[in-house]
């Protein structure tokens, strides 16, 4: 039986190894997940999971999650894209460029906005965006499935899945423009 959230956050912050042991035990499959789907590469995704662990130890305490998964998540999915970075140059990662393609199209460069407020309004546009399609732009953009694992797990075809997406994108480019925002 794996241990809950806040007993694994208490054993960092009390220095006890065992901490990074339970936390591998219990999202070592999701953080490795995660980094699969943006890296593609066996070696660099588990690379990016044991420094997880390392950057987690580093960081609490002070630092306390509240939603441990999310936390270790999220420091897995900023270590790949890391990663990715460094990659791109030997182009071994182009599904995920193609989504950042295609994000293009929609949201401003990072560079010319406001984060935390693009952030919201995005956040407030999937809020009121349908859950098929909210589960789909998340899936795409955010975790880096590719079309095809997408449209297999969501039961549909890869065609209707792109279709969704590009309407969803098109939907945040309007929303945004709305909103002040050059695209």
């Amino acid at each position: 039986m794996s241990m809950k959230d806040q007993e694994i956050i208490a054993l960092y912050h009390a220095r006890d190894e065992q901490a990074i042991k339970e936390s591998e035990e219990k999202y070592g499959g999701y953080c490795h997940s995660v980094a699969m789907n943006i890296l593609n590469h066996r070696s660099d995704a588990e690379e990016c999971v044991n420094d997880t662990w390392l950057r987690a130890w580093n960081a609490m305490p002070p630092h306390r999650p509240s939603v441990l998964r999310t936390y270790l998540g999220k420091i897995t999915r900023n270590l790949a894209l890391n990663r990715l970075s460094i990659n791109r140059a030997a182009k071994r990662n182009r599904h995920l460029e193609i989504a950042f393609e295609e994000l293009g199209d929609c949201v401003p460069a990072p560079e010319e906005t406001d984060a935390d407020e693009l952030c919201g309004l995005i956040n407030a546009f999937l809020e009121a965006t349908p859950k098929l399609d909210r589960q789909l732009f998340l899936g795409r953009y955010w975790f880096a499935h590719p079309v095809r694992i997408l449209a297999n797990h969501y039961g549909l075809t890869e065609n209707a899945v792109s279709g969704r997406l590009k309407r969803t994108r098109a939907a945040l480019r309007v929303y945004l423009t709305e909103r002040g925002y050059d695209v």
